[in-house]
């Protein structure tokens, strides 16, 4: 069932001035601590180069669909998650499709807050000439543990983007992703260069180019499932906030592949900058590989001091992840700002300082969860790690699941491509409609199952 033509919002936001401006916002909200700090650690611990490879093949394929129906759901009903499954359904079913993807970033946002608190501790920390000390054994691990100063950076970081908020969508949101996307970019490459000319490290370029099926395990397509999700914003209510915004003549099949080319782009970046620096620093230690989350705060500063200029190389390399951090962070307050001023007719400000406190009070149990409050576990997981696993492993896929079913049986793909071929070729469409069809719903259910079943120890993937 179609949803009657919407107007665009007149109250508490303001849309896009323009393409470009709606692009930059998406790919800023894409191009974030999923591509700088979590696609790294993901490629180089679930084998390299075939991690790289299904990832992009669901990028432009599963990520491409979601991408476009998100939008032009937004842009067709001209509300946020929850309102926008009520325009085409007025079911408990298609409800509980709308409050989902409307509560996935109200989870993720107060612990994404956290991390970029570390960013902005260790930014600090290279500006005052911090850098032999922060390469030290266990530095990250005594700074997250002790209270005072992640409390600190993390309530400062949420601060800043509070502030962007209440600027509103031209003057807050799309001026800043205008400014810090290009800035962003120039970053990444500067810092791609130095790492991939450092000694040793063609090794790690090989590694994170050359598929080798030998490093393929049932768990390299789940986390690279996971990680489309993260890194494209889909399943969170973003895009379908961002669509709200949206002119009606814009082509979106045309801003989606900008969209897919700027995050893209920025993910294989971050592997170049992160990746060959490890083989040059480690050798290509598997221990080292498999680092993970901590790939970023614990072995990239032994990097940077074994390197040498390192106190330059740190501050330009966190300054970057702060400007992406930052941009996702503002992507995801938007979402849930949005949702507070439609469903309860709150002004932006009022919704703005509502979520703030919201935020620094969830947040603080994740950003205490390793000091203070280290004894506080939820099934077995501190605070932080509960809150990731129950929004990117549970929430996400069920929330693009609802997507998919809305998509296929309430709006009909007929009417998507109405909608898309108001102003686009639409040449993929044989690809969206086998994505929202088949592919998306058939690996949804097996990363929701699989994602589940391994937390819990039944198997081990």
């Amino acid at each position: 069932m179609a949803s009657k033509e919407s107007k665009p919002k007149t109250t508490n936001n303001s849309g896009f001035t323009g393409k470009m401006g709606y692009v930059m916002a998406a790919a800023a909200s894409a191009v974030g601590l999923g591509n700088i700090w979590r696609f790294p650690y993901l490629c180089a611990k679930y084998g390299g180069g075939i991690f790289l490879v299904i990832y992009l093949v669901l990028v432009f394929t599963f990520g491409y669909a979601l991408l476009m129906s998100e939008t032009a759901i937004g842009r067709m009903t001209r509300k946020s998650p929850i309102g926008a499954f009520k325009s085409f359904s007025n079911t408990k079913a298609s409800a509980f499709g709308g409050w989902i993807n409307a509560l996935v970033p109200f989870i993720i946002c107060p612990y994404y807050a956290v991390i970029g608190g570390w960013v902005v501790k260790y930014l600090v920390g290279y500006c005052t000439g911090e850098t032999q000390a922060m390469a030290a054994d266990g530095y990250f691990g005594g700074y997250i543990s002790s209270n005072l100063q992640p409390e600190l950076f993390f309530i400062i970081f949420v601060l800043l983007t509070m502030v962007v908020i209440l600027g509103g969508v031209v003057n807050g949101v799309e001026k800043v992703s205008r400014i810090m996307m290009p800035i962003l970019i120039v970053l990444a490459v500067i810092v791609s260069i130095y790492s991939c000319t450092r000694p040793g490290a063609v090794e790690g370029i090989k590694y994170m180019f050359i598929p080798n099926i030998h490093n393929f395990s049932m768990m390299t397509i789940v986390s690279a499932m996971g990680q489309m999700f993260y890194s494209l914003s889909l399943a969170m209510g973003i895009m379908i906030t961002y669509g709200s915004y949206v002119d009606k003549n814009q082509d979106l099949e045309d801003s989606t592949t900008k969209i897919e080319f700027f995050d893209t782009l920025i993910a294989i970046l971050a592997g170049l900058m992160i990746i060959p620096a490890v083989f040059a620093f480690s050798g290509g230690d598997p221990d080292t590989l498999n680092a993970g989350p901590s790939l970023m705060f614990i072995t990239i500063p032994k990097v940077l001091v074994s390197m040498g200029f390192g106190t330059p190389a740190g501050i330009l390399f966190f300054l970057l992840v702060f400007l992406a951090a930052l941009t996702s962070n503002i992507s995801l307050t938007e979402t849930c700002v949005g949702t507070l001023s439609d469903e309860l007719g709150w002004s932006r400000r009022k919704s703005t300082l509502v979520f703030g406190v919201y935020a620094v009070l969830l947040g603080s149990l994740a950003s205490l969860g390793y000091g203070v409050l280290g004894d506080l576990k939820i099934i077995g997981m501190q605070v932080l790690d509960f809150l990731d696993f129950i929004s990117n492993s549970v929430m996400m896929p069920i929330a693009a699941l609802a997507i998919c079913i809305l998509v296929v049986r309430n709006i009909g793909l007929k009417t998507m491509a109405d909608e898309f071929e108001r102003n686009s070729a639409f040449k993929r469409k044989p690809v969206y409609n086998f994505s929202m069809k088949y592919l998306a719903p058939f690996a949804l259910v097996i990363i929701l199952i699989s994602s589940v079943l391994s937390a819990f120890g039944i198997i081990s993937i």
